[in-house]
């Protein structure tokens, strides 16, 4: 069904801006290029590849600017640097905001931006994922959020599911036209007075395309918005919405203007269009004879439209003095990690594979190995104790490696902090301590569920203080690896990757963790892997706090002929223990649970606040 289309309505956007390109050029250079210009001063070498060559081109207010041409043309490299995603100092020639030089970092903020992938969370609902959007980017709080979402769902047409949820793939959720419109939405509730979408009509069948097409064009005829889009291969009703073109071809801007303008400039050139193909897809085919026509009549004929056409009335502020307000974010820092941390916990219990399964394998691992192992703690001589020892070191590695499918979830989110980030929501620390804050005492349920069974199952120390002291050290070792995990899928490119470089660490720190080769015998070459091993920490408090203290000096663990010939405490005077690294070792552990907490702070902002 067609949304309506009104005529525009007093009271409506209040600032309108118009984005233009002067000459604009870009070029792309490898990192190795980059690398040698920045560290060493040297030009690099070769003949660089031009993205986009001397393109000049116009986007105003109340028009649907739609950039077009064939595969690798550029389209997307043209949107990016309109939408000041791509930095002007990495581009030659002007891009002009109302007449004026832009700034990046402020028209970021006051516009919005769709790629073409909907990176959403799939557990949350239509609503409650625009009502988040909603609270990270308004500052007047939940009864502003929520009058902007109720107006934002009747105006996107997604009333009828703002209760369900976003979901992924074929099998539950909503369309993939639903799920587009609900990506605007996202990037709407501030009401940015430019939009620039990515192939709004990208994988859609005709009906659900018209309707995003149709949807945009009542926002730029009701609101006064500019919005400038890619676009392929759109269908003769999709056209029709359309009211500037922007024809690109090998980096050049071959055309700018309307359709009407366009059909004149094939017919011109001898071309009969046929009945059965639109202009813009016949243009692409003959787009060799468009760039054969004289470059200064396009660029007379440009100037010509950019001053004559539409005829709207506009206000043009002095952007330059909106820009120099300095930056703000809309909620405090408390404020941010609480929103983000109830959108965290959202996540969390609705994600199968990450909440309900990890609580079943913590749960059913203690009392399985509980089982195995069961009343070893009770028996003395040297094949107990080498049982007891495998079992911590057993015990260390389920609980390292356990926390490693957490992975493809910190990706999933990286790319929408990433894109939130970018438009000024919140905060890059914001997301960092709240996602810690929430795996607290979720992580620390998950402990709790496989310590009590097996400690008691296994039959160590028969004390209170000792399993406490367990579980404790057995939450301090999945926040570990929980923060190792968050750390390096900051860092790695994707899931394959992550996989690999999280495996073979892990395996690297159980080689040197003294288990299988003592710190003496380890070169010095390798011994400051000994030092950063994860679990080297932990599996020397189990052995202290099972076999150490004043009960240490009493509790014979090896028998000889009827006397004792090992007590706990000789026994760690072996392995060179002493009762003091008991709370040494677990402020260790906490320093590598803060550190790499704050080195996955240090990716994550230099990946979300790098100028591109």
């Amino acid at each position: 069904m067609e949304l309506p289309v009104k005529a525009p309505v007093s009271g409506g956007q209040k600032t309108s801006y118009t984005i233009e390109t002067k000459k604009l050029s870009y070029k792309l250079c490898s990192k190795f290029d980059e690398f040698k210009w920045i560290c060493c001063g040297e030009t690099p070498r070769g003949v660089p590849k031009f993205i986009l060559r001397d393109v000049s081109c116009a986007a105003r207010p109340g028009e649907i600017t739609a950039i077009a041409g064939p595969s690798g043309a550029g389209k997307t490299t043209l949107l990016e640097i309109l939408a000041g995603k791509i930095s002007s100092c990495k581009v030659s020639g002007q891009v002009l905001v109302n007449s004026q030089p832009m700034k990046e970092k402020h028209f970021r903020r006051i516009s919005g931006y769709v790629t073409q992938d909907d990176s959403l969370f799939p557990s949350l609902t239509v609503k409650e994922t625009l009502l988040y959007s909603a609270l990270l980017r308004l500052p007047g709080g939940k009864k502003e959020a929520a009058n902007r979402v109720r107006r934002l769902l009747k105006e996107l047409g997604l009333e009828h599911i703002a209760d369900s949820r976003i979901g992924e793939g074929s099998n539950w959720g909503i369309s993939g036209g639903e799920r587009r419109r609900v990506s605007i939405g996202v990037d709407l509730v501030h009401d940015p007075a430019v939009v620039f979408i990515d192939e709004p009509t990208s994988g859609l069948d005709s009906a659900s395309a018209l309707h995003v097409s149709t949807l945009l064009k009542s926002m730029v005829v009701n609101q006064g918005k500019t919005i400038v889009l890619t676009i392929h291969q759109p269908g003769f009703r999709i056209l029709e919405l359309f009211d500037r073109f922007v024809l690109l071809s090998n980096g050049y801007a071959v055309h700018d203007g309307s359709l009407h303008s366009l059909e004149e400039r094939l017919k011109f050139s001898g071309h009969q269009i046929p009945l059965h193909v639109n202009v813009l897809e016949f243009s692409i085919d003959a787009i060799e004879s468009l760039e054969m026509q004289n470059a200064v009549l396009i660029t007379n004929e440009c100037s010509h439209e950019t001053r004559n056409e539409g005829g709207h009335t506009m206000r043009t502020p002095n952007f330059n003095n909106h820009q120099e307000k300095p930056l703000c974010y809309p909620n405090s820092i408390l404020g941010e990690v609480l929103i983000l941390g109830q959108r965290f916990c959202s996540n969390i219990f609705r994600t199968k594979q990450l909440f309900a399964t990890r609580v079943i394998q913590a749960l059913v691992a203690g009392l399985i190995l509980g089982t195995i192992y069961l009343n070893v703690g009770k028996k003395t001589g040297q094949v107990a104790l080498q049982t007891r020892i495998g079992f911590f070191v057993f015990s260390l590695t389920f609980l390292l490696s356990s926390t490693t499918e957490g992975l493809p979830i910190f990706l999933q989110e990286r790319r929408i902090l990433t894109r939130e980030t970018s438009r000024g929501a919140y905060r890059v620390s914001s997301y960092v301590l709240s996602n810690t804050l929430i795996f607290l005492p979720f992580l620390l349920m998950v402990a709790l569920l496989y310590s009590t069974p097996v400690y008691w199952l296994v039959g160590l120390r028969r004390a209170t203080d000792g399993f406490l002291y367990f579980s404790l050290v057995v939450w301090m070792v999945i926040l570990m690896s929980n923060s190792f995990v968050a750390c390096f899928s900051a860092l790695v490119p994707n899931f394959i990757m992550g996989t690999s470089v999280i495996s073979g660490l892990m395996g690297s720190f159980f080689l040197f963790s003294g288990y299988f080769i003592s710190k003496n015998k380890i070169p010095s070459y390798w011994i400051f892997m000994h030092y950063l091993s994860l679990f080297k920490y932990p599996f020397e408090c189990f052995l202290i706090n099972e076999y150490g203290g004043e009960q240490g000096n009493m509790r014979c663990i090896e028998y000889d002929k009827g006397e004792c010939k090992l007590y706990g405490s000789g026994f760690l005077r072996q392995r060179g223990l002493k009762d003091s690294r008991k709370w040494s070792n677990l402020a260790v552990m906490l320093g590598f649970i803060i550190g790499y907490r704050v080195l996955c702070f240090v990716i994550l902002w230099f990946r979300c606040y790098r100028r591109r």
